[in-house]
């Protein structure tokens, strides 16, 4: 099983490395398309409504880079990825960015061979259970069954918390969130795990989503981003400094509505220099000077993207919480534009 494991471990990094090697955004830019991993679906963060539509919080940011690269923010070939294939996808070149609640860990980082380019969305894992099961606390879990997805930290931290609190569990092993919700939904298992985010945007698609509850133990830190192979820095920098302006433009106030107005200048230099108006930033992404400003056009700045996809007006409901801009008491900061 070890030579097994470590196998896998070095013929992603091995992937990864050939793939990387070849220069991402020069692809992109050839093929005209930018190839985005995101989840098999889950509502407001990436799945496909009613016309077949991609939407969601990552999708956004898919969406955000293509205009930013190419011009073009539905210039995206969506392409689903479950929690086992999603780093062999990256790693092969099949996608050129992973965009899909993946959680940052040393061993993706320095083992895998992948680089986080920032943090989208701050989260931890949570448990969700039916109301009449009566239980408050998920040290009350005692000999449950769990429905969790393999091939995610979610296993390990589970694990964790049930021999830390000296109660066993029974594992449910799911692939997908949809076959997990089908699985709960028909009492297969007890409980289900995983990002609290993603527990919020699952109950939010039941029927009778009140009659569902998430424990108020939050086990686990999962800074979620997106990722790029390890190698091809330029590359890393178009996605981390897209992911930036997007956050920044938030701090600034620049948003879809009033961008183009803020676009004929300003007295605020960073502003300026997002927008292009000023500075060579776009000259050294290898962009022209209005790749932010077309990035924050697609779908808004940050604020706007989790208002719109996952914030309280909509039915997932997420505060913001640690996901707030700095200056309002949360972790969300991007370094300066300059």
């Amino acid at each position: 099983m070890k030579k097994s494991v470590l196998w896998g471990a070095l013929t992603v990094a091995g992937l990864a490395a050939g793939a990387a090697a070849a220069g991402t955004i020069d692809d992109v830019k050839a093929r005209g398309k930018l190839n985005c991993g995101v989840t098999t679906g889950l509502v407001g963060f990436a799945a496909p409504d009613s016309n077949g539509e991609w939407k969601g919080f990552d999708v956004a940011l898919c969406r955000a880079v293509a205009a930013a690269v190419l011009g073009d923010g539905n210039a995206v070939e969506f392409v689903p990825t479950t929690g086992k294939t999603r780093f062999t996808a990256l790693a092969s070149g099949e996608v050129d960015v992973l965009a899909r609640n993946t959680t940052w860990t040393f061993s993706r980082d320095v083992d895998l061979k992948f680089e986080f380019v920032g943090v989208n969305y701050y989260d931890g894992q949570g448990f969700m259970v039916p109301k009449a099961l009566g239980v408050s606390s998920a040290k009350e879990l005692d000999g449950a069954t769990v429905c969790i997805q393999t091939g995610t930290t979610t296993e390990l931290n589970l694990a964790d918390f049930f021999r830390a609190n000296n109660i066993s569990y029974e594992p449910v092993p799911i692939e997908t969130n949809a076959e997990a919700q089908q699985q709960y939904l028909a009492g297969a298992c007890d409980v289900y795990t995983t990002d609290a985010s993603g527990l919020a945007a699952t109950r939010a698609t039941f029927e009778n989503p009140g009659d569902h509850v998430l424990l108020p133990e939050i086990i686990s830190k999962e800074p979620l981003g997106p990722l790029v192979r390890h190698g091809d820095n330029e590359w890393a920098d178009v996605v981390r400094w897209t992911l930036n302006a997007l956050i920044s433009a938030e701090e600034y106030g620049v948003t879809s509505a009033n961008i183009d107005e803020m676009a004929a200048g300003t007295n605020n230099p960073e502003i300026n220099r997002i927008l292009g108006t000023e500075g060579t930033l776009g000259e050294m992404l290898g962009l022209d000077a209005q790749w932010a400003m077309r990035a924050i056009k697609v779908g808004g700045n940050y604020g706007e993207v989790f208002a719109q996809n996952i914030g309280e007006s909509t039915p997932i409901g997420l505060a913001r919480g640690l996901n707030a801009q700095w200056t309002d008491g949360g972790l969300l900061y991007s370094p300066p534009f300059r």
